[in-house]
């Protein structure tokens, strides 16, 4: 499931940025990104200022981690709505009955698995979603990891040459040679046309 990038942690400024929480525990797992949560049910309603500080959790550490929770598609769907209107995917098959939800899944005989490359969910779109939220159901002992990448580190990173170099230049993204026939043998008819939009480099965080 994707949120679109229209509401939530995009926008949100951080006037309390480092301060204690409150209604939740924090644990940092890299000094970049990522951070896991817990205290939190995300099978019930979440309370106004929990839900704030998740937000400002996901805001200052990027990637957050909610460890053995219960969940249906509708609360699944609804904990999402608590950062934003709900992004539907342009190509992938989705849940019967909730298009806002992409059924990601691999096993031995699967010819490929999604995102073994290096991606941004789709920023094709002129208005790419802000995130995405991956509920695992089941995973395999060893492998099957997702990994995730600071592009705050990855930009302070570079030579002051470069980041002067990319300064201003932008980048097309273009869905077409991505979705089209990917998902064909999961049903899924290709379109006439896929997104593409053109994006800057160097984006800053508003």
């Amino acid at each position: 499931m994707s949120l679109n990038a229209l509401d939530g942690p995009r926008i949100k400024q951080l006037s309390n940025a480092g301060a204690p929480y409150e209604t939740i525990r924090l644990d940092k797992l890299t000094p970049v990104i990522g951070a896991e949560i817990s205290g939190v049910d995300l099978g019930r309603p979440i309370a106004r200022p929990q839900m704030e500080e998740i937000h400002r959790a996901l805001a200052e550490n990027l990637v957050i981690f909610f460890r053995d929770q219960q969940m249906t598609q509708e609360q699944h769907l609804d904990f999402g709505r608590q950062f934003g209107p709900l992004h539907l995917h342009p190509a992938a098959p989705h849940e019967p009955g909730h298009p806002e939800l992409m059924i990601i899944k691999a096993d031995a005989n699967s010819v490929r698995a999604n995102g073994e490359g290096w991606h941004s969910d789709v920023s094709c779109d002129e208005e790419p979603p802000m995130g995405s939220i991956l509920y695992i159901k089941e995973c395999p002992p060893n492998g099957g990891d997702t990994l995730f990448a600071s592009m705050y580190a990855a930009y302070e990173a570079l030579s002051d040459r470069m980041k002067a170099y990319l300064e201003g230049l932008t980048a097309l993204h273009d869905g077409e040679p991505v979705y089209r026939g990917m998902f064909a043998k999961d049903g899924v008819a290709d379109k006439a046309n896929y997104p593409r939009a053109e994006h800057p480099v160097i984006r800053t965080h508003p």
